[in-house]
């Protein structure tokens, strides 16, 4: 059997950790997309305030889903 897939790209942020970031992300994409298959972290980044302490974790993914 063949299929096609897509990408699409999404960015998400977690206070506490990267790993969170990914979780929420694809949590929040599977609301939405039917048939996801993987998610590959492009970039990561984190947020500083001005003390310089991390407030927030950001991963920016492209999320492979496939089309019906």
């Amino acid at each position: 059997m063949s299929s096609v897939a897509r990408v699409t790209e999404i960015s998400a942020v977690s206070e506490k950790s990267f790993e969170d970031a990914v979780k929420v992300g694809v949590e929040r994409a599977s609301q939405t997309l039917r048939g996801l298959q993987s998610a590959w972290i492009k970039e990561q980044e984190v947020k500083i305030d001005d003390s310089g302490a991390i407030t927030g974790y950001k991963v920016h993914m492209l999320v492979t889903f496939v089309l019906e």
